[in-house]
């Protein structure tokens, strides 16, 4: 992989949003950063193209792009989106010479070592111990998952799928909830509470819980309406909202052991602002009985960093990561 030819470009796709940029030198962020809505272009290769198009000087022969799926082949299906791909085509259509496909949150995970302290908040108490496994995490369109290992001279990502774990109800209101979505849904994951569908759901479902047929409004909404203290139900569900991804941030810190912290990406808890520290996230966070005190001393922050996951993609690219994900190369 040559990956000290720059210009590089950057990429990181959602279910909702795509964001562009270049990386123009081996030390350098992140520039000319532009963001797309994904339904405005039928297939990836018009949004790659249409941002190329509007760039002055040399055109990237090399590209790294996280993207919201499972990425283990050369064939490329969005989970919460229509675009799929061969990644060797989408190369060859753009004449990049090197094309990398990653996991979204395994390419946030990548930044997580380069953030500093100004780009993250801590949230309850605890303190990250060195070397030690990190946890990432994040609701969008879906939920991200993601964790870091120490190798000893560098941190290796896992590539997992953890927002589809099957999630259990905490409390008889969650009980109440999810058997309701049961009516609709064979299997209720992390994800399915804890995304931007999440929200909707939540506010469908606690609507009808308490006698109400809500009609049917988006997850930015349901958010502003909670936040003005406009909707008794919007504000139950946000609740529930920050209680679940509590539980199961706690359910991936036990899992990975994530002793040197868990880091909190996706769209949605940075619209929460202020309320995100004073709901139930971090006592759901560390209420998990026997393991309680255990979760007490592992912190949680939150990133606030721009285009993190843009980060992450240009860190993909150094030879150490040349297992990460699916790279086609024009010498194949």
């Amino acid at each position: 992989m040559r990956n000290r030819t720059f210009p590089q470009l950057v990429a990181d796709i959602g279910g909702t949003n795509a964001r562009f940029a270049l990386i123009e030198g081996a030390t350098e962020l992140p520039s000319r950063l532009k963001t797309v809505s994904c339904a405005s272009y039928p297939q990836i290769t018009d949004a790659i193209d249409d941002y190329l198009a509007n760039l002055q000087g040399p055109r990237p022969q090399i590209a790294a792009i996280s993207i919201a799926t499972h990425v283990d082949s050369d064939f490329i299906k969005m989970t919460n989106h229509h675009w799929s791909f061969s990644v060797a085509a989408v190369r060859k259509t753009l004449g990049f010479s090197t094309l990398k496909i990653l996991n979204d949150f395994t390419a946030l995970a990548l930044a997580v070592p380069t953030l500093g302290v100004k780009d993250y908040w801590q949230l309850g108490s605890g303190k990250s111990i060195e070397n030690e496994a990190k946890a990432i995490i994040g609701p969008g369109t879906g939920l991200g998952v993601s964790g870091l290992v120490n190798t000893g001279s560098y941190w290796m990502p896992l590539q997992g799928e953890g927002g589809h774990v099957t999630y259990g109800p905490a409390n008889d209101m969650e009980l109440a909830v999810i058997n309701l979505l049961r009516e609709n849904f064979d299997h209720i994951s992390a994800e399915r509470l804890v995304s931007g569908m999440g929200l909707s759901l939540l506010y469908q479902s606690i609507g009808l819980v308490h006698g109400e047929k809500l009609v049917e409004i988006s997850p930015r909404q349901i958010t502003e309406m909670a936040l003005q203290k406009s909707s008794v139900i919007a504000e139950k569900t946000i609740e529930m909202f920050c209680s679940v991804f509590g539980n199961v941030a706690g359910n991936l810190a036990l899992t990975l052991g994530a002793r040197g912290g868990v880091y909190i990406g996706g769209g949605i808890v940075p619209r929460l602002g202020d309320y995100f520290s004073h709901s139930p996230f971090r006592s759901r966070f560390e209420q998990h009985g026997r393991f309680t005190q255990y979760l007490q001393q592992i912190p949680t922050f939150v990133i606030d960093a721009d285009n993190p996951a843009l980060r992450g993609a240009a860190v993909s690219l150094q030879s150490e990561y040349q297992s990460i994900g699916f790279t086609s190369d024009e010498d194949e």
